[in-house]
């Protein structure tokens, strides 16, 4: 199918940050770059991943609500979440490795890092067929008073991403790993240690979402949603049919459907 397409052709810079350097830090950079995860390295060398996730489920812990987010470091919230590919490899053969996992790290014959393949780089070349409804995923909704720590336990009983933020029935935002991360990094250096536990049981999802959120209406072609998730660096795009929450299109739905 896309046998004339090699990794090289794809592939972007790869974008790293060190293991001892502040998890602060790894979000700032997250953040500019429109990039998630960053490749974690120590001493040139590869040793994982570190994703909005991780960070979000890091400055999330009740545990750490004693510890300023720039006392901890990227070392201890490194994941495995990736695999390599040399750059002459197929196309054909990093679209499976994304789909199970976050990112693809490119080596070159003497085991270098030279570049990184994500699901944003194979989109601009690559698209799925078919019609919206063969890509959608379905959308988990949250009130838009729910509370945040609510919302987190969500997150990680079921290994949620992102939710849609509905009032009355109505879409008014969207709440993600990286509001999240955001959010906490920002109450955590905000508040004092002892009126920590207090205040963020009384935050809610309206209080850290980002609104307004970009839809589309369900019969929109999947070329038009690509382009627009590309455009604007988002990593979802929530689907609508006569105002109402039909699914939700991930860059991660995408890949899937490939």
């Amino acid at each position: 199918m896309n046998d004339d397409i090699l990794v090289k052709d794809i592939m972007s810079r790869p974008v790293t940050i060190s293991k001892s350097a502040l998890i602060t830090d790894a979000l700032d950079k997250m953040l500019d770059e429109g990039i998630d995860p960053l490749i974690v390295v120590n001493h040139n060398a590869v040793v994982g991943t570190v994703s909005r996730q991780s960070v979000a489920d890091k400055l999330g812990t009740k545990r750490n609500s004693s510890i300023s987010p720039t006392s901890i470091h990227v070392a201890n919230t490194v994941e495995e979440d990736f695999t390599t590919v040399y750059p002459d490899q197929d196309l054909d053969v990093v679209i499976p490795l994304l789909q199970a996992y976050k990112l693809v790290v490119v080596y070159d014959e003497d085991h270098r890092l030279v570049g990184q393949v994500s699901a944003g780089d194979i989109l601009r070349v690559v698209r799925p067929q078919g019609s919206l409804s063969d890509v959608m995923e379905p959308a988990c909704t949250i009130d838009v008073d729910e509370r945040v720590v609510h919302w987190r336990r969500r997150m990680i009983d079921d290994n949620l991403h992102r939710c849609v933020v509905t009032e009355n029935d109505r879409v008014v935002g969207i709440v993600t790993e990286t509001d999240v991360a955001v959010a906490m990094r920002r109450f955590r250096e905000m508040v004092e240690d002892r009126h920590q536990d207090h205040r963020i049981r009384n935050l809610l999802v309206k209080d850290i979402m980002t609104s307004p959120v970009l839809t589309v209406d369900v019969g929109a072609g999947i070329d038009e949603v690509v382009d627009l998730m590309l455009s604007k660096g988002i990593s979802s795009v929530p689907v609508t049919s006569g105002g109402k929450i039909a699914g939700i299109v991930t860059r991660a739905s995408l890949i899937k459907a490939l």
